[in-house]
This record gives C-alpha cells, sequence and structure tokens, in this order.
C-alpha cells in the first residue's frame, strides 16, 4: 500500500476515535460544550490549561473522569499540527514537577538523617514531587476506549515535534517510560496472523509494512499462504493493532534472493516438509513504541513455534537488507579506495568498460542503480564489493563496541550468526540505493542462540561463518 493508504487508515482511525470520545464526553452534562480554534492562538489556551487542571483535580466520580480525559482528547484531535503542538508546550511547560516541591523534599531527606521513619516519610514525598503532573493526566486517557493506542500515536507526534525543545523532550521521555512499564512483553500476546484474519488486521499489515513494501492483496495473500507464516505481538488494551510482526517463508534451503522468494507466480511447497525457515521481514508497526525492543523477543518465541509446528526444519535464518552499507562505502572509498578496489579489480572493471580511477566514480556508477544488468561489470564489480560488505559487517563499529549496521546490531544481539552474503539479492531500487543489491543471511542456531548472545553483548564479539570472515580477509 502507498504512503497515501496509509494516511488514509490513520486518518480513519482518528476520525472515529475523535467521534466516540465526543459521545462520551457529551454524554456527561457539563464536559464537551467547546473547542478551540484549530490553531490553538494564545486567547484559547487558558481553555485548555483549565480543562487540564480540572483533569487533575479529579472531581466526582469515574463517569466524570471519564468525560473530562474525553473532552481533553477530543479538543487534541481536533487540532492542526500547530495547534497540537501548542497544545503539548503547555502540557510539557505548565505540568512539570514542583522545582521548588522536589527541592524542599530533597532538603527533608538530607536533614532526616538517622531517623528511618522520617527518612521514609521523605523519600515517599521526594518521591511524589518528582512525578510531573501530566503523566498523571496521560494515565487518565487509559481509561478510555482506545486510550492506550491513543498515548502511543500521541508519542509519535512528540518525537516529531520534538527537536531542540527540551520541554517537549522531557515529556516524550515521560510518555516513553509510561508507555515502556505498560508494554513489557509479559503483557504481550503472540498471535498468528492468517488469510481468515479480519479485513481491517489485513489491510492494517499492508499500511505497516516497512521492510518490503505489499504491493497488492495478492501480494499479501500470497505472504500468507500454506507455506508462509506471520506472527505478530498484541497488547490487550489495543487488541486490533499489532505492536510488530514477522513474516516467515518456509523453503527447501537457506533463501538467496528476495525478488524469488516474494514472487507471486513462484511455486508453492508442501510446508510439512521444508528444511528451513526464512525470516524475511521484521515490522514494528506502532512509530510511537520506538526504543522499547520487542524484536528480540519476537525472534525467540516464532522460532519455538516453528520448530515445535514442523519437525523437518533445520534451518531458521533470516534473509536481511543490510541498510548502512553504501553509506558506509561511500567514506570508505573516499578514505582508502586502493582498499576497497585494488589494482587487479580495477583492471577487471576497466576490461568490463568502466574505468573507476576515484571513490567518486565508483559511487556514481553504483548510483545509477542498472550497472548490475550490464553481465560484464556486474560480473567485476561481484568480488571486491562483497568483500568490502563483509569487512562492513565484521569490522564497522559503533562506539561501545558493536556493529554498526543496526540490523545487524539486532539480530546479532538476538544471538543469530552472519552467515553468507547474497549478490544482487535485492535489486528493488530500495535494494540497489542501500546496499548495492546485496543482503545477508543470520543464522540462528538452537544452540548456539545464547551464547552468541552473552558474547555478542558483553564483549561485543561477532559470531560468523569461516567463509566470511576469510572473505572479510582478502
Amino acid at each position: 500500500m502507498t504512503e497515501n493508504g496509509a494516511e488514509s487508515l490513520l486518518d480513519r482511525t482518528l476520525r472515529n476515535l475523535r467521534h466516540g470520545w465526543r459521545d462520551i464526553a457529551r454524554a456527561t452534562p457539563g464536559f464537551g460544550t467547546g473547542a478551540p480554534r484549530p490553531d490553538l492562538p494564545d486567547d484559547d489556551a487558558d481553555d485548555i490549561r483549565r480543562q487540564m487542571r480540572e483533569c487533575l483535580e479529579a472531581k466526582g466520580g469515574e463517569v466524570s473522569a471519564r468525560a473530562r480525559a474525553a473532552a481533553l482528547g477530543e479538543t487534541y484531535l481536533g487540532l492542526n499540527r500547530t495547534g497540537r503542538k501548542r497544545f503539548l508546550r503547555i502540557l510539557a511547560r505548565d505540568f512539570d514537577a514542583d522545582d521548588e516541591a522536589v527541592e524542599a523534599a530533597a532538603h527533608a531527606l538530607a536533614e532526616a538523617g538517622d531517623d528511618e521513619g522520617a527518612r521514609r516519610a521523605a523519600v515517599a514525598t521526594l518521591r511524589d514531587a518528582l512525578e510531573p503532573p501530566r503523566t498523571r493526566l496521560l494515565t487518565q486517557f487509559n481509561a478510555l476506549p482506545e486510550g492506550v493506542k491513543f498515548l502511543v500515536d500521541l508519542r509519535a507526534e512528540l518525537r516529531n515535534f520534538a527537536g531542540d525543545d527540551a520541554d517537549l523532550r522531557a515529556l516524550e521521555r515521560d510518555l516513553k517510560e509510561l508507555l515502556t512499564s505498560w508494554f513489557d512483553v509479559g503483557f504481550l500476546d503472540l498471535q498468528r496472523i492468517t488469510w481468515d484474519s479480519s479485513a481491517a488486521l489485513l489491510e492494517k499489515l499492508i499500511a505497516y509494512e516497512a521492510v518490503h513494501a505489499i504491493e497488492s492483496w495478492d501480494d499479501l495473500k500470497n505472504r500468507l499462504g500454506p507455506d508462509r507464516r506471520c506472527f505478530a505481538f498484541f497488547h490487550n488494551r489495543m487488541p486490533d493493532e499489532p505492536i510488530i510482526f514477522v513474516e516467515v517463508a518456509l523453503v527447501d534451503k537457506i533463501s538467496t534472493n528476495i525478488q524469488q522468494l516474494l514472487d507471486t507466480d513462484g511455486p508453492v511447497i508442501d510446508a510439512e516438509s521444508a528444511r528451513a525457515a526464512i525470516f524475511y521481514s521484521i515490522s514494528n508497526a506502532q512509530r510511537g513504541l520506538a526504543g522499547i525492543s520487542f524484536g528480540n523477543f519476537l525472534i525467540k518465541r516464532v522460532v519455538d513455534e516453528l520448530a515445535a509446528e514442523f519437525s523437518s526444519v533445520r534451518s531458521f535464518a533470516t534473509l536481511s537488507p543490510i541498510p548502512g552499507f553504501m553509506d558506509w562505502l561511500r567514506g570508505e572509498a573516499a578514505e582508502n579506495f586502493d582498499g576497497v578496489l585494488d589494482r587487479s579489480d580495477r583492471d577487471a572493471v576497466g576490461k568490463a568498460g568502466q574505468d573507476i580511477a576515484t571513490a567518486d566514480a565508483l559511487t556514481g556508477l553504483l548510483a545509477l542503480g542498472s550497472w548490475y544488468q550490464e553481465e560484464p561489470l556486474a560480473k567485476a564489480l561481484k568480488r571486491p564489493m562483497t568483500r568490502a560488505c563483509a569487512r562492513y559487517l565484521l569490522t564497522a563499529k559503533q562506539r561501545d563496541g558493536r556493529a554498526r549496521d543496526r540490523v545487524a546490531n539486532f539480530h546479532l544481539s538476538n544471538g543469530a550468526r552472519v552467515e553468507a552474503l547474497n549478490w544482487l539479492a535485492d535489486t528493488s531500487a530500495r535494494g540497489m540505493a542501500q546496499s548495492a543489491g546485496m543482503m545477508v543471511n543470520y543464522l540462528y542456531r538452537l544452540d548456539r542462540i545464547e551464547s552468541n548472545h552473552e558474547a555478542y553483548r558483553g564483549k561485543a564479539e561477532i559470531a560468523a561463518a569461516p567463509a566470511l570472515r576469510s572473505l572479510a580477509k582478502e
């Protein structure tokens, strides 16, 4: 589905949510009776502050509390981008922790000395003072239908708005902490998604796919066929919204080409005789949950599910993109061109009709995206490019010593090993732009997952197949 399709799905969801909350707010006399202008000018801001204070004062019972929260949420959803940013600034600045109360509580703790009772009381007072009122206000949305989803989407907007605004960044951190506690993996439910799942859920699967775009309903049906599996984590307060999902192909051997794997006209194998399970797409469906880790738990759970269902499956591997390779290569070639293309490489490329004597010439050629269609040139570039990519995966590091490539870091953290590079495995425009068409298999060996995980997380040691290590050293 196109980006516009995803937006229309979001717009429809927000419209339904706003109407639902309007009904809750207006079912109680005195609530939801006015609306600010969409851009929330200054002379409307006081009404927003009043609404927020009323939510925090919590007068009346649960019905009144729900009505106040619904009215405030309806107000936010009715604002445009400018108005929402102003709304969030009010929430961030006017409803932060009271500095004087925090200082007084800290002073009382310091003065408590060895008096255990006084220390405990001072600690409790300090803890209460440190909790911003805005956190208590945000928590009230939890009681509303789709309230948790609203907060997830609210954080996504905050991440877009925050920039260099310290107040908005602090509000975003508060909301992240709140969501992290609610979305602990122990609260998530693993479910299989099939072609018989609801049309609404299937539409979201199309919209949320982030690795290999789902081009049509036929494409989706193929991905949910008898030799495929799709699993997702769900939260009980967002039962119709996948948190993260993974797509798996059951195949005869480890796959090396994504276009072949996704070919809707390709052969369908008997899943019961499959020898390998290929994880070819993992998508985080909720932008508002960015930075909260679910993928590592999802992979391990799905491996367990597949191992239990298919006794014939012996290999669990990925067919993964290498999103950071070309960015790294441009810098590497500029710094040490001879290390990327040695003399024999340049001679081979020259015989294929290209004179590549500088880093700019190499990266300019690769940027064209059509070079791979010239067989002699593609053949000449295969050795140096796969060698460079092996070096990138095994030696390019972040400051903490872990793999620079974000997908590599994810799978290595989960206990996989870098198994094999696949030349021209993804010749889509995206694949050519980010990795010169290369993809990589990460292998999950059930008997080595834990030891690989510990070695990588503890010592930044990368597990890799011997052939790949040899390639990187050429």
